[in-house]
This record gives C-alpha cells, structure tokens and sequence, in this order.
C-alpha cells in the first residue's frame, strides 16, 4: 500500500506540475511529429475509393451514408 501512495503522490505533482506551467505560459500541451501532415497524405486514409468494410457497413445502416461522399472529391481538409 506504501508503493501505491508513493507512485500516486508522484503522479499528482506531475499533474501539478503539468498544470501550473499551463497557467504560467498559457500555452497549451501540443504534438511535436506534425501528425498526418508530416507523412506527406493529402487526406485522412489516402485512398482513391472506400474500403469494402466502410461499403458493407453503410450497406447494413451501421455506418453514415455521408462518409461515402468524402471519397467523391479527392480531398478533404483534416480536422
């Protein structure tokens, strides 16, 4: 039970910590690797059309039939 106390009170000042240069600078925590911008893909899966498992479930009404449409135009902004 001691170790358990000891790792959470480690934990929660590194929270603490975390939080207090959050609201010294105002800056808020972002990525360093750029995301899928970084990998050169113009949109979300680079593919030309969708996959055959997004078709079967728009098929069964599992998936929005708007999800489709995105593959009509060859880009998408990523949000």
């Amino acid at each position: 039970m001691h170790l358990f106390l000891v790792t959470f009170g480690f934990f929660l000042l590194v929270i603490l910590a975390m939080s207090l240069g959050y609201v010294v600078k105002k800056k808020s925590i972002t990525g360093s690797c750029g995301g899928i911008t970084a990998l050169g893909m113009e949109k979300m899966c680079d593919c030309e059309e969708p996959c055959d498992n997004l078709k079967t479930k728009v098929a069964k009404g599992e998936a929005n039939p708007a999800e489709l449409e995105r593959f009509r135009s060859h880009f998408y902004e990523v949000k």
